[in-house]
């Protein structure tokens, strides 16, 4: 009988207890009303409508209130990761051609956020990737960054991240919302969907093909040793195995509208 009470009071103050942290975690998303507008434009762009009241919103938020919300590389992450996917998204559909000289288009200045207009490239390698250097595999940070940069920058590269920006190409990974208060956990979903849909191991030929990203951005991921790690926390392959990596080509085809739903923070991601 006392067993029974006593498992019934302790489930009890599990479910008080989720509950309550649901409850704060809700709450909590509401004070990051930016984020919340980055989240929309990914809608908007998913679902084909227009999104010239978000941008502007975008545009003219003050520098000081923007930091000021995006006070963790989780907020951060999923402020410039939603604004960088539906921008591409927006862009491209409007304008396909523009994809034709890649390199053009995400250098190109383009984008307005807090005032200043931003290249895709500043969003990813400057804001997203704290300040590494596009093309030295992550191993190199730009000492140049401007304040604006500096201001909005991640502190730690974050290889998941990787596994969240879609440039429109066919290879890309898929496109999903994100939450602040929920990142981790979506950034954990989205790697684990991303390389076990793109993932090849090869048990009898200690191999593995993976991903170019792996490669571009190695110092990101810790090396190639890192890149082992993270197939095995993604159940790529077994704990116990060491593959030799081949990285897959990337296919640059123009592909737009590939979206994915997280279960992680889906009830403050409608």
């Amino acid at each position: 009988m006392l067993t029974n009470i006593f498992l019934l009071f302790s489930a009890s103050l599990l479910l008080m207890c989720s509950s309550a942290k649901e409850s704060q975690r809700a709450s909590h998303d509401k004070s990051y009303p930016n984020v919340a507008l980055s989240k929309e434009l990914v809608r908007t762009a998913r679902e084909g409508k227009d999104a010239s009241g978000i941008m502007d919103k975008l545009a003219t938020v003050s520098v000081e209130e923007l930091s000021a919300e995006l006070d963790t590389d989780e907020a951060k992450k999923a402020f410039w990761i939603n604004v960088y996917n539906a921008s591409v998204q927006h862009i491209l559909t409007k304008q396909p051609e523009l994809f034709e000289d890649r390199g053009a288009f995400f250098k190109k200045d383009q984008i307005t956020i807090a005032g200043e207009l931003i290249s895709l490239d500043k969003i990813e390698h400057g804001i997203i990737r704290g300040s590494k250097i596009k093309w030295l595999l992550g191993l190199v940070s730009d000492p140049f960054a401007d304040k604006y940069e500096r201001t909005f920058r991640t502190d730690k590269a974050d290889g998941r991240i990787h596994f969240a920006l879609n440039c429109g190409a066919k290879s890309c990974p898929y496109i999903a919302v994100y939450d602040a208060i929920y990142m981790d956990e979506q950034l954990d979903e989205i790697a684990h969907q991303f390389l076990n849909r793109t993932s090849i191991y090869e048990p009898e030929n200690e191999k593995v093909y993976v991903t170019s990203l792996f490669s571009w951005f190695r110092g990101d991921f810790g090396g190639k040793s890192g890149i082992r790690d993270y197939l095995r926390k993604y159940d790529v392959i077994p704990q116990e195995a060491d593959p030799s990596l081949s990285f897959e080509t990337y296919d640059w085809t123009l592909e737009l509208g590939n979206y994915t739903d997280l279960s992680a923070g889906k009830t403050v991601s409608k």
